[in-house]
């Protein structure tokens, strides 16, 4: 005989773990989760507690082979722990960010987590004068893969890629936003409206598109738990669906023109040959004098606008436009000045803002010749 209690049923909701939960899209993503109602429990993981309310932190390094023993309990984790700072080291970035991708995979299939997401970008399609607007989301990753972030994001997509060979009970699904903005972005392409003048290559109009971070911690959780997730618990009273998506873009709908963002910024484009703009960054780099290589000036010269088809046809909608997000990347970098990604204070940043891009350009030419007499 039974004792006529009916055992309560498990809840088919997963259990889902962020990685860079204290901070950024990290921080975001585990506050929507925890208010969301869509998860059984939200595992933030990081180098030290956060503030994100309603959930349970694991404070751990994604470096260390002992993740694993972290992700018992989980079905699905979102990795967004990665550094895409231009004043990190790119040796210490590229171990961190391709090391971090790496051991966040294997833990994940030792745990038996059945579906990772890796944050990447966009950028790996490349930025190129003749690149197709919108690039269609399933394009061959064109970029060039060198010692900037984007060879991080190629080496972490690399891993993804790898994943799919050794470990096929674990999904994944890597997720490329278009450039960020909003709160705590800085980056290459943030700096660029940090210059006096916007820079325009001859021969070939920029295209922008942007993507709010707030929009990709929306993306973020519809990928995870929604529609385009694995599992039972993707679409509750629904038949689960296939294995997720492998590539999903993220961004504003369209782009905004030169014109359109001259509006916006306030700001004059400064047009120049491809030869002498890229020709002179790569000697600034190899000198030592900006943090990015010449390719990433690529991202700010030519277009790489994504059509983010696969999140479109979810029925997700981005909150931000491309000129809102623009404005919220301005309110950000507001009171800075930088040049060719490398910022600019006191005295320097008062010069360059007076004297403007042409000048700027002048004087980065001198600093090479400068500094080759004293290598002399």
């Amino acid at each position: 005989m039974t004792s006529g209690k009916v055992r309560p049923r498990r809840s088919t909701a997963p259990v889902v773990a962020v990685t860079g939960a204290a901070t950024g899209v990290g921080r975001l993503l585990a506050r929507r989760l925890a208010a969301g109602g869509r998860v059984r429990k939200v595992v933030a993981i990081d180098g030290s507690r956060g503030d994100a309310p309603g959930v349970l932190w694991r404070v751990a390094d994604v470096r260390d082979p002992l993740l694993f023993s972290r992700l018992a309990d989980v079905d699905v984790l979102v990795h967004t722990d990665v550094d895409g700072s231009p004043d990190t080291d790119p040796r210490e970035r590229r171990t961190y960010n391709v090391r971090g991708a790496q051991t966040v995979v294997t833990a994940c299939a030792a745990a038996r987590v059945r579906h990772v997401v890796l944050v990447t970008s966009a950028m790996v399609y490349g930025a190129a004068p003749d690149n197709p607007v919108p690039l269609p989301e399933d394009a061959p990753p064109r970029a060039e893969a060198d010692f900037g972030i984007v060879g991080d994001y190629l080496e972490m997509e690399e891993t993804a890629a790898q994943a799919a060979r050794t470990h096929p009970g674990l999904a994944v699904t890597v997720v490329r936003p278009a450039a960020l903005a909003g709160p705590g972005v800085d980056t290459v392409v943030t700096r660029h409206f940090e210059a006096p003048r916007l820079l325009a290559v001859k021969g070939c109009a920029p295209r922008w598109q942007f993507c709010h971070i707030e929009d990709l911690a929306a993306a973020l959780e519809q990928v995870a738990v929604g529609a385009l997730a694995a599992g039972p618990s993707a679409a509750p009273g629904r038949p689960a669906p296939g294995r997720p998506p492998a590539v999903v873009a993220v961004g504003c709908d369209g782009w905004l023109e030169m014109a359109e963002v001259e509006e916006i910024t306030g700001r004059r484009h400064l047009e120049l040959p491809a030869a002498v703009t890229f020709g002179t960054a790569q000697r600034l780099h190899r000198l030592g004098l900006t943090p990015a290589p010449a390719t990433d000036l690529h991202y700010v010269a030519y277009p790489w606008v994504v059509d983010c088809a696969t999140l479109r046809s979810a029925g997700w909608k981005p909150a931000y436009d491309n000129a809102s997000a623009l404005r919220a990347l301005l309110e950000e970098s507001a009171g800075r000045r930088a040049l060719a990604g490398r910022r600019l204070g006191g005295r320097e940043a008062t010069m360059a803002t007076a004297a403007g891009a042409t000048v700027a350009v002048i004087g980065a030419a001198a600093a090479v010749r400068r500094a080759r007499r004293r290598r002399r």
